[in-house]
């Protein structure tokens, strides 16, 4: 694992935990990144002083190694505005569909393919379904559709 200091376009800091630098990338480029205390997506990652481990010093038990980014290592740009306004309009469309559906939780495959073989009335569903149950209801031809979700919103 690699800790990154991030900080957001508004100044607030704080740490992220990440499998790789390419993890990070994908990531922040995906959008996937948010600050806890403000909500921006426009996250980058601060200047950390590297570790310098003293002749005959013992890294203490259970550090996890770090990644450490030559000085020269380019500054992460920036969400842009264009993906901060389509950020906001998933997040609209997250809403609506939550609003306008009935929440039916882990029982979502059972409710989906139900309704897929009318055997129960259709109405509109929203719920939980793991990556290998969504993939057996879109190979048993079920439509379904997953909700957008940001970080925010996993932790």
């Amino acid at each position: 694992m690699i800790r990154y200091s991030l900080v957001c376009d508004a100044g607030h800091g704080f740490d992220g935990w990440f499998r790789s630098s390419g993890d990070f990338d994908a990531q922040a480029g995906g959008g996937l990144l948010s600050c806890p205390s403000c909500g921006s997506a426009k996250i980058g990652k601060a200047l950390m002083a590297p570790s310098v481990r003293l002749k005959g010093a013992a890294e203490p038990a259970g550090t996890p190694a770090r990644e450490e980014l030559p000085a020269s290592a380019p500054d992460m740009s920036f969400t842009n505005d264009r993906e901060q306004k389509l950020r906001g309009m998933l997040r609209e469309l997250r809403a609506h569909m939550t609003k306008n559906s009935e929440d039916v939780g882990e029982k979502f495959p059972e409710i989906a393919r139900k309704m897929h073989a009318e055997e129960i009335e259709r109405r509109t569903v929203h719920g939980k379904a793991t990556a290998e149950e969504a993939k057996a209801l879109v190979e048993e031809g079920v439509a379904i559709q997953p909700l957008p979700t940001f970080p925010d919103e996993m932790n």
